[in-house]
């Protein structure tokens, strides 16, 4: 994977742990920012797992069941995790 690869990835990552934090103190009370929130969730999750797709393809990266991919930030090198 590239350094641009991975900073895409970083980024949604990054972003998708800061919108989770937020979630878990914003008040519900809130309605407007409160939509918009789930919003940017949805919307950030969405490109984050479009991101995992799109690598895995291009990459050909094997599975397997009830496995999942991390990446190490600093090498650019993705472990496949799991039972």
């Amino acid at each position: 994977m590239t350094p641009e690869e991975r900073n895409e990835i970083q980024l949604l990552f990054e972003r998708r742990n800061g919108l989770n934090e937020l979630a878990k103190i914003l008040s519900v009370d809130n309605t407007e920012l409160y939509e918009k929130l789930v919003k940017d969730i949805g919307e950030t999750g969405t490109k984050f797992q479009s991101w995992w797709n799109r690598m895995a393809e291009k990459y050909m990266w094997e599975s397997k069941e009830n496995g999942n991919w991390e990446i190490n930030f600093e090498t650019c090198e993705i472990l496949l995790v799991g039972d």
